[in-house]
Order: C-alpha cells, then structure tokens, then sequence
C-alpha cells in the first residue's frame, strides 16, 4: 500500500509539473483570454491514458497503472480548472464561448482517448 501510495504521489508531482508547463506554454504561445492550456493537457491526457490502457494490458504491466495512470495522467489533467475555466467565462458574460469550452474540452477528450487507443492497438497489432 505504501508503495503504492508513493508510486501515485511522485507521479502526481511529475505531472502537475508538466500541466503548469503547459500552461505557461500554452500561455506565451496562445496569449490570455481563454484556457488553452487546459483544454490542451485535458485532451492530451486523456489520449495518452487510452493509448495507457491497451499498452498496460498488452505488456501485463498494469502494476505501472498507479504511478502512470493515477499519478502522471491524474496530476497532469485538471477537470478542476476546467470547472473554474468555464464558469470564468460563463461570469465574464461569454456564455457562448463557456459552452463551447465545455463542449470542445468534452468531445475532443474523448476523441483523444479514441485516438491514443486505436493507435495504441494500430502500433501493437
């Protein structure tokens, strides 16, 4: 359990410390005004954990789920910021650009997990 817990925790500061980067990234190269940063680790995480998900399995290495998975995926994501991001904008007035944050981040989070699959299987097969 232990170790466990500590495969989670230093996983999970691996990646807070990659989505902060993004976020400065996303910042210097987007500019201010809506949360790309954000959004782009909301849709990369979530392609990496399906690509995760068929490699794990294919190489009976599900042992490395907490510290990838729970850990690095778990601390790089944040549907917390995304909950402050929209409601931000919603507050700002921009409804329509709120929805279609929220929209974007949903579909384009799940066609990222599609996407980190299929290749996963693609380059496995």
């Amino acid at each position: 359990m232990l170790s466990t817990l500590l495969q989670v925790a230093l996983g999970g500061a691996l990646g807070a410390s990659g989505r902060y980067l993004t976020g400065v990234a996303a910042v210097r190269i987007m500019g201010h005004g809506f949360p790309w940063g954000t959004l782009a680790v909301n849709v990369l995480g979530s392609m990496l954990m399906g690509a995760l998900v068929v490699v794990l399995a294919h190489l009976s290495a599900t042992r490395l789920a907490p510290f990838l998975m729970t850990g690095v995926l778990g601390g790089f994501t944040t549907f917390s910021a995304f909950s402050l991001d929209a409601v931000t904008l919603y507050e700002r007035g921009q409804v329509g650009l709120a929805g279609a944050y929220v929209a974007g981040s949903v579909v384009l989070s799940l066609a990222g997990f599609a996407f980190g699959l299929l290749m996963a299987r693609a380059f496995l097969a």
